[in-house]
Parts: C-alpha cells; sequence; structure tokens
C-alpha cells in the first residue's frame, strides 16, 4: 500500500468522527470507575459551639448487621477525629436522616449514654456529664477524665449497623 493510498484512508475520518468515537471511549472509561467506586458511609457530625468534625464509619456494610466479633474490633478503633470541651460547653451530635430513621446509640468509653436508641438527627449532651466517673462506694471522688472516646452506633432491630467514633477532649482539664 502506498502513502497515498494510506492518506486517503486517514482523511476519510472525518475529525467528527474522530471526536466522537473518543467521546464514546472516555464515557465508557468514566462509567467503569464509577462502577468501581464504593458508596460513601453515612456522615455523624460532632459539633461543640461553632466547631464542627464529621466523620465517615469505622464500620459499615450499607446497612447491613455488623457480625458480633467485628463489633468488638471496631469499638476497639482510634478514633481519628477530635473535639474540645470547655466548661458549659454542649456537644452536639447529628447524623442523616436515613440513619435517625433506624435509631442511634451514643457510647462513652464503650458504655451506653442513653438508654434508648434515637430517632432524631441530633442531640445535644451537657459536655461535663461525659468526664465525670462515678465513685465507687466509700472511695473518695476522682478528678474528672482528660478525654472520652465518643462512639455512634446505628442500631437496626437490635443489631449494630455502623459505628463511629470522636475523640472529646476535656478543656478543663488540661
Amino acid at each position: 500500500m502506498s502513502i497515498a493510498t494510506r492518506r486517503s484512508r486517514t482523511s476519510s475520518q472525518s475529525p467528527r468522527t474522530v471526536r466522537t468515537a473518543t467521546a464514546i471511549g472516555a464515557v465508557s472509561l468514566g462509567l467503569l470507575a464509577l462502577s468501581a467506586c464504593e458508596k460513601p458511609t453515612p456522615m455523624v457530625t460532632a459539633t461543640v459551639g461553632s466547631d464542627a468534625v464529621s466523620s465517615e464509619a469505622a464500620c459499615y456494610d450499607d446497612g447491613k448487621a455488623i457480625p458480633e466479633k467485628d463489633v468488638r474490633s471496631c469499638m476497639s478503633e482510634t478514633p481519628g477525629k477530635s473535639v474540645t470541651i470547655s466548661s458549659g460547653d454542649k456537644l452536639r451530635v447529628g447524623v442523616d436522616p436515613e440513619m435517625a430513621d433506624h435509631g442511634w446509640l451514643v457510647l462513652v468509653d464503650g458504655k451506653p449514654a442513653m438508654s434508648d436508641a434515637m430517632k432524631k438527627t441530633y442531640y445535644s449532651f451537657q459536655g461535663e456529664a461525659f468526664f465525670q466517673e462515678q465513685p465507687t462506694p466509700g472511695q473518695q471522688p476522682k478528678a474528672p477524665k482528660k478525654s472520652v472516646k465518643l462512639s455512634v452506633a446505628e442500631v437496626t432491630d437490635g443489631q449494630f449497623t455502623g459505628i463511629w467514633h470522636f475523640t472529646v477532649k476535656n478543656d478543663a482539664a488540661s
């Protein structure tokens, strides 16, 4: 095949055809890349005054129950986000509306901070309440804790379906 024949073949492909083929290829690659992405987890936000931090779940399987052994492992994870509370501040915890529909609990150092699951999108706590340790009978009261691990657990039909963590620091104990 001569050079002249090759030129005539490539010149028969219009610039429009080349652009169309390129666009179809780019769209196909984009769709392939999107299908490989994971769906983001719901967010939980902890707010003190005007300072807010949001966290994705430490454990989450698209709303499915987390096996008990995985719950234990997840509860031992170290929080990546933190907020600091001063005396008199309130801590506000906010969750996605879908999570509120299922219900959610707050745990402080692994112990429930409320008796029943919440069905609201946010709840406010007095900050000092997190740091007071209950003395055992006959012992002197202990100094307030410097920080606590705050965990938020989504609950569906009595099963944990998501767990989020924050560190709450006590500004008064610094």
